[in-house]
């Protein structure tokens, strides 16, 4: 899930896992795909602010070392590895 970070500028990915992982990342085109840990907190949600700038963002979570898509967010689009990528647009 995607919302408006708390520092001006920045933007909250968050995910809620249905089990219980021991690690979640997050990796994007805004850090070169080099994953950075999420912090669990409330609901068993694990989330990160980051900033970015304007523009459209490719980025995937990394949840026990497997890849996957926002389940959160419809926004997505083919990579060179034959699956998806999570979309951000931020405004």
């Amino acid at each position: 899930m995607l919302t408006k970070g708390k520092k001006k500028g920045t933007t909250r990915f968050t995910f809620k896992p249905s089990n219980s992982p021991k690690v979640v990342q997050l990796a994007g085109d805004f850090n070169n795909w080099k994953p950075i840990q999420m912090r669990s907190g409330t609901n068993r949600a694990f989330a990160i602010d980051m900033p970015l700038r304007c523009g459209t963002h490719q980025y995937k979570f990394i949840v026990d070392e497997q890849w996957v898509t926002d389940p959160d967010n419809t926004l997505s689009t083919p990579n060179a590895y034959g699956t998806t990528n999570s979309v951000a647009q931020v405004d």
